[in-house]
């Protein structure tokens, strides 16, 4: 009898915290909130309905991939050099481009059959497994995003802006991220390392890599007029704090800002244009092995 009386009052409360509409989104939030604060809803369940609100307000610009930041595939590369981009960044699915036009899409796993199966020894076979690219505006709504994958069961999606030019990239991860918070795996660790390789010969870069870390990393020695961070010592090549876009080639490498504001920069884009640098990159890697 106490256990029925306990589960009415239970319910009378929820409906009391409820009998009143809420006039607006911010009504229904602070409701949410108080009947978090109460123990009625415990706080995860508040975070993934704060989740669900954003994701029907939120549209695709808002949490894609930028196209500097994406890992591509460049279908003009060796097949061996794919390869090795392909194992070095992990990642499950790769765009492919061709002299700027995204041709199709590489599934890690599609490549990883045709490995086993003795079917991958030239381009022409990779090309046979590219899946069908999808576009979609980044003005699109998450919610019907997440509709679309579940209907279409893709993963990701490219981003094109209102010129029908690549924007970014959206995967079902970033959609799903803003209801239930950040889903990790164990390559996102990885994403904390100063260096990300992107494709075969272009990296990102955080402005607060040390040079020597950058040294080590190419096998290089920069020369870098006594700065200890790559930002500084770019910043010092530029003579101000350089914007984002602004590029400067140094000693083989073309780095690109990436991102940043007007009194610094956060991330570069970094181009390897001396072939000798790759070349002594290879030669280290393979007196390693």
């Amino acid at each position: 009898m106490s256990d029925s009386n306990n589960g009415a009052s239970w319910i009378e409360r929820v409906v009391k915290m409820f009998s009143d509409e809420p006039e607006s989104r911010e009504s229904l939030v602070n409701q949410l909130s108080d009947a978090q604060s109460k123990g009625l809803i415990d706080s995860d369940a508040l975070v993934m309905i704060k989740g669900v609100l954003e994701v029907s307000e939120s549209r695709v610009r808002d949490i894609m991939i930028p196209r500097l930041q994406m890992a591509l595939i460049d279908a003009n590369e060796p097949l061996d050099v794919i390869l090795e981009t392909m194992l070095a960044s992990s990642h499950s699915r790769y765009p492919v481009i061709c002299d700027k036009e995204i041709i199709g899409i590489l599934l890690a796993k599609d490549v990883f059959r045709a490995v086993v199966k003795g079917e991958l020894k030239t381009k022409d076979d990779l090309a046979k497994i590219y899946r069908k690219p999808i576009f979609v505006p980044e003005s699109k709504r998450l919610n019907v995003l997440l509709r679309d994958f579940k209907a279409s069961r893709h993963h990701l999606a490219l981003v094109v802006d209102e010129y029908a030019e690549l924007a970014g990239l959206v995967t079902i991860e970033d959609v799903l991220e803003q209801i239930v918070g950040n889903i990790e795996d164990e390559h996102d660790a990885e994403e904390q390392d100063f260096i990300q390789k992107r494709t075969a010969r272009t990296y990102s870069m955080q402005a607060l890599t040390p040079v020597e870390e950058f040294n080590a990393f190419f096998n290089v020695r920069l020369e870098t007029n006594g700065c200890e961070t790559m930002g500084g010592c770019l910043a010092s090549q530029f003579g101000h704090v350089p914007q984002q876009g602004e590029s400067i080639e140094l000693q083989g490498f073309r780095f690109k800002v990436l991102r940043g504001n007007e009194r610094r920069v956060k991330l570069f884009e970094v181009k390897l244009l001396d072939k000798s640098v790759k070349a002594q990159q290879k030669k280290e890697k393979d007196s390693e092995d």
